[in-house]
C-alpha cells in the first residue's frame, strides 16, 4: 500500500514537472514512477505491489475484452430479427469471501451487457445472476467463476 501511495505521489510530481495534469500525462507519470520504483527495488526489498499492478491490469484487460464481446453479442441479438436470447437466473457459487471481493465481482458482472447480479445469499456463498443467454447453466457458472471471479480474486489477494 505504501508503494502504491508513493507511486501516486510520483505521478502527481510528474504532473507538476510537466505542468500538465491530463489523464494521459498522469498515466505516463504513473508508469515512470512504477519503473523508478522497480529499478530501486533492491533498496527496500521485495513486495507484492509489482505483481499486484500486473494482476490489476490483467483484470482490466479481461473486463474490457468481455465488455466488447458481450456488447457485440447483445447488439447482434437486439438488431437481428431472430432473437437468440434465452434469459434466466443462475446461482454462482462464490470463492470470494470479503465484502470487497464480492462487491467487485458482482459489479463487474453487472457492468457486462447481458448479465446482472441480483443478490448474494445470506451465507455469502452464492451470487444470483440474471443472464440474457443461458444455453448451458453450468457453462455460464464456469465462465463467470473461471473468468471474472478468478481474476478479481487474483487482483485483490
Amino acid at each position: 500500500m505504501i508503494l502504491f501511495m508513493l507511486n501516486l505521489c510520483l505521478a502527481v510530481g510528474w504532473g507538476f514537472l510537466w505542468s500538465d495534469f491530463s489523464l494521459v500525462n498522469l498515466a505516463a507519470g504513473f508508469v515512470a514512477g512504477y519503473l523508478a520504483l522497480l529499478a530501486s527495488r533492491p533498496l527496500y526489498g521485495g513486495g507484492r505491489y509489482f505483481g499486484a499492478v500486473w494482476r490489476a491490469l490483467a483484470l482490466a484487460g479481461y473486463f474490457l475484452f468481455d465488455l466488447a464481446r458481450s456488447s457485440i453479442k447483445v447488439a447482434w441479438d437486439v438488431l437481428t430479427p431472430r432473437h437468440l436470447s434465452r434469459p434466466g437466473i443462475v446461482g454462482v457459487p462464490l470463492d470470494a469471501r470479503s465484502d470487497g471481493e464480492i462487491l467487485m465481482t458482482a459489479n463487474l458482472i453487472s457492468l457486462t451487457p447481458g448479465t446482472l447480479s441480483l443478490d448474494v445469499s445470506a451465507d455469502r456463498r452464492t451470487l444470483w445472476v440474471h443472464a440474457m443467454f443461458i444455453d448451458d447453466p453450468d457453462m455460464l457458472r464456469r465462465d463467470l467463476k473461471d473468468g471474472m471471479e478468478r481474476r478479481v480474486l487474483e487482483a485483490m489477494r
